[in-house]
This record gives structure tokens, C-alpha cells and sequence, in this order.
């Protein structure tokens, strides 16, 4: 199974993504609006990932009467640590975009994960303990009254009503975090895919090629230029998309490409039942005969197989692979038998 990516896209997608969570350092992450009637154009508070803007020295003042906290930049140890931690995440994803690696997606997804929850669990507490670490002297006391903000919505707090959400730095933390996991979930579904297809290939092959016990019937080289395809009667000419089936009673048929192989079984000319062997040209050595059963497809319309099939076969699954990801075009499987039962 094929450890790199379905298509550049995938690179597209993740360097985006590293630029979102570069984009969630240079502007606030969360802010926490409040309203009361004494402040009818509301007051705000917002979270950077270094530093504390806003209504700070009014909410300060408010918050002196109930008892809570001061809010300092400097008590909290996250704004020294987050920019930095952003920074790291950020030139990972563009690392692992240019790794081209799979395994390097789904290690940068993990650890991002494992951060976003610590995270989120790290701001939750802290509102907790703001909320509820009161001063027992303040001003203003209410039994069994706690002044924790709402993680996410709105929260009424005495005369207060307070709202919370992500600022522009948030949504692009988010944005990013919703992205990365797309990415990953799509790659590892296209990994399951590759791998269910070629058992599928292997599958069907067992099924409808079975090996005789004997061994004698070998395989005819393709006379090209001379002679002609069993099902459109032209001449063979094209080396790199010839078909060759071989019966049980070792009977030959000869083909131009596999959709003209198709084509052939699908009439009825032999039962597929009859079938010992199925070989393909190899596209990168011209003549050369693949068995079908180890040969790996790839399908692209600019190909030009003299009946318009337009799939070319390979030695290797790396071979294919290597193909696709330089001209382009996708890896099917067996397309010969999928009519002929």
C-alpha cells in the first residue's frame, strides 16, 4: 500500500493549513464580550496567544468588587509558551507537505490533536479557577455564587451577561484543526481503497484466470505488424498495449489493448471459465508480456491505445504509482472480467 499522497491537492491542502495556524498567532484567539445596562456598548475582552487586550482596567475594576483576580499577562505561563508552539506546528505542516509521506500526516495530525485538546482543557481551567478563586473580603459577596465565564456561548452572571467565542486567531486555529483532519481522514480512506482494490484484483484473478496443471502452454510472442486482433480484426502494431489470452488448452488469442480484450469475452467467443493466462505489454518495456494477475493498471485518457482504452499496465505497483504522479491518470483494477461473468 502506497505511502504518499493521493494527489498534490493533498500538499495544497496541508500547506494551507500551516498558514492558518501561522495566521492564529498574529491575531486574537478569543474574546469574551460582557453587557450590562451601566455599559450599553458593551465591554471586551480578548485573548491573544502572547498578551490580553481590551476593556482590561474596567473589567479589572469590576471584577475587584466580586472578589476575582486581576487580569495580568504576566500570570499566565501560556502566552510565553503558545506563539512558539503555533510557530513549531506551522513549519511542521510545511514539512510534512514536502515529505510527501503519509506516515509524517498522521504523526503532525496526532500531535495537533493532542495540543488543540490540551489546549482548550488548559483555557477551560483557567476560567474555572478565575471564576471561582474568590476573594473572601470583596465588596460584594453572593453565597454559592461562582463568576466563571462560558467556555463557548453566552452566560448570565448578576446583572451581567457574558459572551464567549473564537476571535479571527480562533477561527483559523479552528479552520486549520477541520482542515488537517479532512486531509487525513481522505488519505486514509484512499490508502483502505488501494489496498481493497488490489485484494479485489487478486480476488477476481483466482476467480475466473485458474492455472491448469499443466504446464506446458506457453506464451506466443505478438507478431506486431502482422497479425491481427481476434475481436476488431486490425493489426497489432502498438507494443505497449497488446493482450495475449492463453486457454487451458493452450489456444491463443491475440488483442490490440484490454478494451478490445473486453470486448472479445463480453461477445462470447471463449467462456472465461476456459482461460489459463492472461498477459499485457508492459508499458515502459514496449513488447515485453506482464501476467495480468501481477501487473498493476493505470488509466488515463491521453494515452491513445489504438481502441481508445487507454490503459497502460506496469510491472510495479511503484512503477504505476511513480506514473501517476508524473503524468497523472489513476490506478483501477482488472477491467478485463468485470462483464464477461
Amino acid at each position: 500500500m502506497s505511502t504518499k499522497y493521493s494527489n498534490n491537492w493533498v500538499r495544497i491542502g496541508i500547506v494551507v493549513s500551516s498558514i492558518l495556524l501561522f495566521g492564529a498567532v498574529l491575531f486574537p484567539m478569543w474574546r469574551i464580550e460582557l453587557a450590562a445596562p451601566q455599559y450599553p456598548e458593551g465591554l471586551v475582552l480578548q485573548i491573544w496567544a502572547n498578551k490580553l487586550t481590551g476593556d482590561i482596567d474596567i473589567v479589572n475594576g469590576l471584577n475587584h468588587y466580586i472578589g476575582m483576580r486581576k487580569l495580568k499577562a504576566d500570570d499566565f505561563i501560556e502566552f510565553k509558551v503558545l506563539p512558539g508552539l503555533l510557530i513549531f506546528f506551522s513549519v511542521f505542516g510545511v514539512f510534512v507537505g514536502l515529505m510527501n509521506n503519509k506516515k509524517w500526516l498522521y504523526a503532525w495530525m496526532t500531535l495537533f490533536m493532542l495540543f488543540a485538546v490540551l489546549s482548550m482543557g488548559d483555557f477551560y481551567f483557567w476560567e474555572y479557577n478565575y471564576g471561582h478563586t474568590l476573594d473572601p473580603t470583596a465588596p460584594i459577596q453572593v453565597p454559592g455564587m461562582a463568576y466563571q465565564p462560558p467556555f463557548l456561548g453566552y452566560k448570565q452572571m448578576l446583572n451581567f451577561g457574558a459572551f464567549s467565542i473564537p476571535d479571527i486567531g480562533g477561527w483559523f486555529f479552528i479552520g486549520s484543526g477541520v482542515l488537517m483532519f479532512i486531509i487525513t481522514v481522505m488519505q486514509w480512506k484512499s490508502g483502505r481503497k488501494s489496498k481493497l482494490k488490489q485484494q479485489s484484483v487478486k480476488a477476481a484473478m483466482f476467480l475466473f484466470i485458474i492455472n491448469s496443471t499443466s504446464c506446458r502452454n506457453e506464451v506466443k510472442p505478438i507478431n506486431y505488424g502482422k497479425d491481427d486482433c481476434n475481436f476488431c480484426k486490425m493489426t497489432i502494431v502498438d507494443k505497449k498495449f497488446g493482450v495475449e489470452i492463453i486457454t487451458k488448452k493452450g489456444k491463443t488469442f491475440k488483442l490490440d489493448d484490454l478494451i478490445c480484450a473486453q470486448h472479445f469475452l463480453r461477445e462470447g467467443s471463449i467462456n472465461v471459465n476456459e482461460i489459463k493466462d492472461v498477459y499485457v505489454n508492459n508499458y515502459q518495456v514496449p513488447g515485453e508480456l506482464l501476467n495480468l494477475n501481477k501487473a498493476f493498471l493505470v488509466k488515463k485518457e491521453q494515452l491513445g491505445s489504438p481502441m481508445g482504452g487507454n490503459i497502460a499496465s506496469f510491472a510495479s505497483e511503484a512503477a504505476a504509482e511513480n506514473f501517476v504522479e508524473k503524468g497523472g491518470g489513476e490506478l483501477i483494477s482488472n477491467v478485463i472480467f468485470t462483464v464477461a461473468n
